[in-house]
């Protein structure tokens, strides 16, 4: 199995160290196009790999081209690929509300997966939610859901509508978990906690509670209403987040990143 990356940022770092984990690929059978010369050396000296300024280079011989470059690199990176991609080869887009018909058409190729990580995926911790074309060999996929799997949690799914939702939901989703552990953190620090305790307590907190719902199944609105006393201070403080609008607020977050997600699509 040959792997080519092109773009060798933090999720392609991601990836490689999954497909290297979970013996995909060898070292010596993967190659990162990479155009900043200092990531090159540096993903060449950590995990051995061959890195290269051409695009072109790289995905020669590979089975699997992983695009991993920003939405806005795409026409000059398919603009390189499009004359030497050859039929037998599969690309794997993660770029953000890039669809499968637009990758097809820049590529002028038929064996396309769309896949929407998020950065947990750093730690193993992952959540991806991917699709592909009818064209994509069933060995592909199951070499695809090998990779994913290494690095988190993966969901296929047949309709690529819901790319973009989860976009919203999982992929931008740790920023408003690391917006509210912040938040979480300066209010313990605002009623005179010390800010290393602080910071303790929101972290073990946060970490504990997603256990806990895992672990139990229990719907989230059960568990919270076995913490909250009659008339006591988690009551008192849930009513504050009711009347400022938290859950509403989370709901129009998203639904406002799905709509972004939607408008990069058709640009």
């Amino acid at each position: 199995m040959k792997v080519a990356f092109i773009g060798g940022g933090t999720m392609a770092e991601a990836l490689l160290s999954g497909i290297l984990s979970s013996n995909v690929a060898p070292a010596e059978e993967i190659k990162i196009g990479e155009p900043v010369e200092a990531r090159r050396s540096y993903l060449t000296q950590t995990y051995k790999v061959e890195t290269l300024a051409d695009n072109s280079q790289a995905i020669s011989n590979s089975d699997l081209i992983i695009l991993a470059v920003k939405p806005q690199d795409l026409n000059k990176v398919t603009t390189e690929l499009k004359p030497t991609i050859k039929p037998n080869q599969t690309a794997l887009s993660i770029l953000a509300g890039t669809k499968i018909p637009t990758i097809k058409d820049r590529l002028n190729h038929s064996s396309i997966i769309r896949v929407m990580p998020n950065t947990p995926a750093q730690i193993g911790c992952g959540m991806s939610m991917w699709t592909c074309t009818p064209q994509v060999d069933p060995n592909m996929r199951e070499i695809t859901r090998t990779i994913l799997s290494s690095i988190g949690k993966e969901i296929f799914i047949e309709d690529e509508k819901y790319l973009d939702m989860a976009t919203a939901l999982s992929a931008s989703g740790p920023a408003y978990v690391f917006l509210f552990i912040e938040a979480l953190i300066d209010a313990g620090v605002y009623v005179g906690l010390p800010r290393d305790i602080s910071r303790t307590l929101a972290l073990q907190t946060v970490l504990g509670s997603t256990q806990l719902v895992l672990e139990t199944g229990n719907h989230p609105s059960v568990l919270k209403d076995m913490v909250v006393s009659p008339g006591g201070t988690t009551a008192e403080a849930l009513q504050v987040l009711e009347m400022v609008g938290f859950p509403g607020a989370i709901v129009n977050a998203v639904n406002s990143a799905y709509q972004k997600a939607i408008s990069l699509g058709k640009e």
